[in-house]
C-alpha cells in the first residue's frame, strides 16, 4: 500500500509498510491537515514525471510535473492555455522548457493562472545540485553556486519576457541553493587543525580532515567528494540554524526581482532517510536551505499583510511540512498566504 505524499521538489510514493503505526498517522495526518483546512484554497503538489524513451533525441524532456488542488469552495478560477493564448476552465497545459547544460537535465515547468480575476504565475523549477564536496570548498562562490545563478537567470528572463503578458509570478521546487560552502567550512574548522590529503596518481584532493589541536586530535569535520560529516552535527538544527543565514547567499543576486519571507526553519536538505531519526541530517552535504517559494514583488503585492505583527505569524506562514516525520532527505517547504483578486 501507498500513500501520497508532499515534498519540497517532488511529490512522492511513500511505502507505508516501511513505516510503523504511528509514522503512518504522523504522516498522514500532516497531509490532510494541510488539504482539509477549509482556508486553504490552492494547494500545490510537485511531482516526478517518469518518461521511458527510446530515441536519445528528445533529451531536452524533463522529469518534472505539477499537481494542483483546488478547494471545491474555490469556484471562479481558469487555467490559462499558452497554445491558444486565452483562458479556459481548468484545461491542464504547461509551459516547459530545459536548461541547456550538457552535464544536467533540469528545468522549469510555468502554469498560468487566473483567479477571481487576478492573473498569476506559478513556476515549478528544479536547478542543479552540487556534485562534489570538495569542488564546492574550492572558491566562494563555487562554481555550482555561478551555475544556478546562470540558470535562474535564464528561467526569470523567460518567464518575463514579451512573447506573453508580464504576471506577478512565484518560484518554487529544488533551487539546490547551498550555503557557500568555502565560508561555512573556514567557520566549521577555526578551531582545528586542517590537512588535505590527495590522490598519489593526479595530485587531486582526495579527502579534507579537520581535528582537533588538543592531544586527543579528535575527527571534527571530515568532506569528501560526497561525504560531509560534523562532529555537531545537531549544530545546523540549533536555532533554526539561524547563524547560517549569513552564508545563504544565492538569492541575494535576484532581490532587485524577487523576494522571500524570512525563513525562520532548519535548513531542508539532507535529512536522514531513516524513519526512526527524522531530525537528523545525512552526512552526505553540508546542510542548506535546497527547497525554496520565491515570488515576483508583484506577487508579494498581492499578499495580504496584517499590520499586527502577531496576526503576520498567522497569516503569512512560510515553513516545512512534517519536521518531527520522515519525508525523504528533502523536507517539504510551504506557503501558507491570502491572496488578494480583483473581486476581494
Amino acid at each position: 500500500m501507498f500513500t501520497e505524499a508532499v515534498r519540497g521538489d517532488t511529490s512522492i510514493l511513500l511505502n507505508e509498510d516501511n513505516f510503523g503505526t504511528e509514522d503512518k498517522r504522523s504522516l498522514q495526518g500532516e497531509i490532510s491537515h494541510a488539504l482539509a483546512d477549509v482556508r486553504v484554497h490552492v494547494c500545490v503538489c510537485v511531482c516526478v514525471c517518469v518518461c521511458i524513451i527510446s530515441d536519445v533525441s528528445v533529451f531536452f524532456l524533463q522529469a518534472l510535473g505539477s499537481m494542483y488542488f483546488i478547494h471545491k469552495t474555490l469556484k471562479n478560477i481558469y487555467q490559462y492555455d499558452f497554445n491558444d493564448t486565452a483562458h479556459h476552465f481548468l484545461v491542464i497545459h504547461s509551459y516547459l522548457s530545459s536548461l541547456q547544460f550538457k552535464w544536467s537535465r533540469k528545468g522549469f515547468m510555468r502554469t498560468r493562472w487566473l483567479i477571481h480575476n487576478q492573473g498569476v504565475d506559478l513556476v515549478n523549477i528544479h536547478l542543479f545540485h552540487d556534485a562534489s564536496n570538495l569542488i564546492a570548498c574550492n572558491s566562494s562562490p563555487s562554481v555550482y553556486s555561478g551555475n544556478r545563478k546562470n540558470a535562474l537567470r535564464y528561467v526569470i528572463n523567460r518567464i518575463s519576457d514579451s512573447r506573453f503578458t508580464a504576471l506577478p509570478f512565484f518560484l518554487f521546487g529544488d533551487f539546490n541553493f547551498r550555503l557557500d560552502t568555502l565560508s561555512v567550512v573556514e567557520h566549521l574548522s577555526i578551531e582545528t587543525e586542517m590537512q588535505t590529503v590527495k590522490k598519489d596518481s593526479t595530485n587531486e584532493v582526495e579527502k579534507i580532515i579537520c581535528e582537533e589541536k588538543d592531544s586527543t586530535h579528535q575527527l571534527v569535520l571530515h568532506i569528501e567528494e560526497k561525504l560531509f560529516e560534523y562532529l555537531h552535527e545537531a549544530f545546523f538544527r540549533e536555532d533554526n540554524g539561524k547563524a547560517l543565514l549569513k552564508y545563504d547567499k544565492e538569492v541575494q543576486a535576484f532581490c532587485d526581482i524577487i523576494r522571500e519571507v524570512d525563513i525562520t526553519f532548519p535548513p531542508s536538505y539532507p535529512y536522514s532517510e531513516d524513519h526512526n531519526q527524522p531530525t537528523r541530517y545525512m552526512n552526505t552535504r553540508c546542510p542548506a536551505w535546497c527547497d525554496r517559494i520565491l515570488m515576483s514583488h508583484t506577487a508579494d503585492d498581492l499578499i495580504h499583510w496584517s499590520d499586527d505583527d502577531e496576526e503576520e505569524e498567522k497569516s503569512v506562514v512560510y515553513n516545512t511540512v512534517g519536521p518531527n516525520v520522515c519525508m525523504g532527505d528533502h523536507k517539504p517547504v510551504f506557503l501558507f498566504f491570502q491572496l488578494k483578486t480583483n473581486n476581494h
